[in-house]
């Protein structure tokens, strides 16, 4: 009954583990090109492994750029003229979205004309989180079998899970206290409002009377 219960969990992880971010598309070039980013969900202290193929294309550089979504915009690094497979590494240093951003620079040389039909096919694969880690390098260096690299490889899909609902409850009291702030701030209005009209009421009552006896429409 225990190892039909290992088995079970073993596939449900398996299942559920995050999958590799792979996506190709063509670059194309200008003088000043519009950054081409891709952008993923990070955790903090999370690795990103960013392997990048860039195919042949003359007259043409291609920059790559990895940021991230946090407020400071952090800059992770900066390459330029990549060619062929790049393979990159970061640590994420907040909560947010990485971002793999590509410019591809047209030599001054080639005239505009010309570079309308010019760009090169860039093949990314982003990988995050468990899916970065390199298991068999693991495996290797601490000899380890291969189910104990199996469970290795659940052990960070389930830090992973467990990292992400830490997440998703931090964010829901973020949005609990953002409510009981608003909440408050449209009673507290509410109660301005509601004592502002009541002044407004008392003074109007005054200033009638005061104007119906100067007159002397009352007593």
């Amino acid at each position: 009954m225990a190892r039909i219960t290992t088995l079970f969990l073993l596939a449900f992880f398996a299942f559920i583990a995050p999958f590799t971010h792979a996506i190709k598309f063509a670059l194309p070039a200008a003088r000043l090109p519009i950054p081409k980013c891709i952008w993923n969900a990070a955790h903090t202290h999370a690795l990103v492994i960013v392997t990048a193929n860039v195919g042949p294309g003359a007259h043409q550089r291609v920059d790559i750029e990895i940021l991230d979504s946090t407020p400071h915009r952090n800059v992770y690094l900066s390459k330029r003229d990549i060619k062929g497979e790049t393979r990159l590494a970061v640590t994420a240093h907040g909560e947010g979205e990485v971002g793999v951003c590509f410019k591809n620079y047209l030599s001054p040389d080639i005239k505009l004309d010309m570079a309308r039909n010019m760009s090169r096919t860039v093949d990314l694969d982003i990988d995050i989180g468990a899916d970065a880690v390199d298991y068999n390098a693991i495996a290797n260096q601490e000899s380890l079998s291969g189910l104990e690299t199996e469970m290795r490889k659940l052990e960070g899909v389930v830090k992973e899970i467990v990292d992400e609902l830490e997440y998703l409850k931090k964010r829901e009291e973020r949005f609990a206290d953002t409510n009981l702030v608003t909440n408050r701030r449209v009673q507290n209005f509410a109660w301005f409002t509601i004592l502002a009209l009541a002044g407004l009421g008392v003074w109007q009552i005054l200033h009638l009377r005061s104007f119906f006896k100067r007159k002397y429409l009352i007593d």
